[in-house]
């Protein structure tokens, strides 16, 4: 007992002494830069001047569900920038679309438009010297949010680093010339734009047009110029040199010329977007929008602070639901409030659909296990939950008869619809993670044509894409869940988890009982 006593304390000697050496330099003197605000000239400002012009407030909308449109509605917004392009995403992988990806930007950067990139440090491990020669380019600028001290152990740092290097920006948004603006779920990687041949996730992002661009173009400003927004060379002991640059950049450009001919950017190049989309002509649709984001304060502020929490302001709306809400969140933890909030919901008689990953389709299995503590109790106030099938998405089709998704695909779209007038589009996820935890942004469009789109799709498909929860009563008034949906093509209920083994359920299960739900 003595020796593992002292084994104990020295291992929490080393984590606090190697914490206190993870120590990030000087901030204060970096610069600042704002939004482009004279955009009358550009292309996708003379583009969207019906919108700017207008006295009703709307902008124009587009959303994103197919991957690969998704894709080239960046492509496309990138090809159409004359000024600016500010990017800000949560994760931004070194794999195919992570890749062909920056090159958009430099592309664009090459032609004179200033590139602001504003990366969360959470993915970017080891990478430094890459997105150093990116920023060596003269129009373009990155920065890392809430960086990892570069002198220690990332995960030692992440796991002494609760409340700090445990809270993240988990905004995503990709705006050009403060005209047009994408928002969405959707990170940068292959598995976000149907690029794996292995995984995919069924997501969704919205291409917005007009007024709401400036406003995320003012959310983007709020996060460059933060004190937690360190340019990439602040956190560099030496800056790439001419050779280096050279060499990085002639393998860079040799790997984007051997994807012309991969099935990703064939898909890319016959994406029904691709020829007209950079001219934001495409099928708009026009509505009021509000953005919705978390100051970046969210991140230094106490958690118990709910003065920069986005889901304060957004919370009236779901209460404004008379008939229907429909929750589509891929990591779904309700809680306690979450709880009464829907039950209060049903008892003035609003249908309430959830649809959220099952235990075989999510990606974090401790999320899950958070998740299914409340599943019986949402059952029980007429909550319709629904959890994804995958096995059925190995043979969906796009509009082409192509492949849709992948051998494995994941829920990772965050919506609301309510009473199929208006419609929730963003980063958020209903769980204490995205809350209380890290920074999110999105969109509410007042549109019944877009609210009707995404409630249309559910009507029409949840019953071949999930699995449909009914609470039924055993021996001993002993409730249990049943699953229904198809497996191998034929209409089938089971008692377990769906795909699921033994040691699985039993993981999570023992998942379940530890108190850890606030960091999920």
């Amino acid at each position: 007992m003595l020796i593992l006593t002292r084994l104990t304390i020295l291992a929490l000697f080393s984590v606090l002494f190697l914490t206190n050496c993870a120590k990030l330099p000087d901030n204060s003197g970096r610069s600042t830069s704002f939004a482009v605000r004279d955009i009358q000239e550009t292309r996708l400002g003379k583009a969207a001047t019906p919108y700017f012009d207008s006295d009703s407030g709307e902008s124009a909308y587009l959303m994103l569900g197919n991957g690969l449109d998704a894709f080239v509605a960046r492509a496309a917004l990138a090809q159409g920038a004359d000024l600016s392009i500010d990017a800000q995403y949560y994760l931004l992988h070194n794999d195919e679309a992570g890749i062909l990806f920056i090159d958009q930007l430099l592309k664009a950067a090459d032609r004179g438009v200033r590139v602001r990139l504003l990366v969360d440090d959470m993915d970017l491990g080891g990478r430094d010297f890459g997105i150093s020669v990116l920023d060596t380019h003269e129009n373009v600028e990155v920065r890392i949010f809430n960086p990892f001290g570069r002198n220690t152990n990332r995960t030692i740092q992440f796991i002494s680093g609760f409340g700090e290097q445990t809270r993240r920006s988990h905004n995503k948004s990709f705006t050009v010339d403060s005209a047009a603006t994408i928002l969405g779920g959707r990170n940068i990687g292959n598995e976000y734009f149907i690029a794996d041949p292995d995984f995919a996730f069924l997501d969704l992002d919205v291409l917005a047009a007009g007024p709401v661009a400036t406003m995320v173009a003012g959310s983007f400003d709020l996060y460059w110029n933060h004190e937690l927004s360190y340019p990439i060379s602040s956190l560099m002991d030496e800056v790439p040199t001419p050779e280096q640059i050279k060499e990085r950049m002639d393998k860079f450009n040799t790997f984007v010329a051997d994807q012309e001919d991969s099935l990703f950017v064939e898909n890319l190049r016959e994406s029904r977007l691709a020829t007209y989309l950079g001219t934001l002509d495409a099928e708009l649709i026009a509505g009021k929008g509000y953005v919705f984001a978390d100051h970046p304060d969210k991140l230094t502020d106490d958690i118990d602070d709910t003065s920069n929490f986005m889901l304060a302001d957004l919370l009236p709306y779901l209460e404004s639901a008379s008939k229907e809400l429909i929750v589509i969140s891929p990591y779904f933890v309700p809680g306690n409030n979450g709880v009464a909030f829907f039950t209060r919901l049903r008892e003035k008689g609003v249908r309430v659909v959830v649809f959220t990953n099952s235990l075989s389709s999510t990606d974090v299995s401790v999320v899950h296990a958070g998740y299914a503590n409340y599943r019986e109790r949402l059952l029980r106030a007429g909550v319709e939950i629904y959890e994804l099938n995958k096995d059925l998405l190995k043979t969906r089709t796009d509009h082409k008869g192509g492949k849709f998704y992948q051998s494995k695909a994941s829920l990772h779209a965050k919506s609301f619809v309510i009473d199929r007038k208006n419609i929730f589009i963003g980063s958020l996820n209903l769980d204490p993670r995205s809350v209380r935890q890290n920074t999110e942004i999105g969109l509410l469009i007042e549109s019944e044509e877009l609210a009707q789109q995404l409630a249309s799709f559910i009507d029409n498909e949840i019953d071949n894409l999930a699995f449909r929860l009914e609470l039924k009563s055993g021996y001993g008034y002993q409730d249990y869940i049943v699953w229904h949906g198809v497996i191998d093509g034929k209409q089938t209920s089971l008692i377990t988890e769906p795909y699921t083994g033994f040691w699985q359920r039993f993981m999570v299960g023992l998942m379940r009982l530890l108190p850890i739900e606030s960091q999920i």
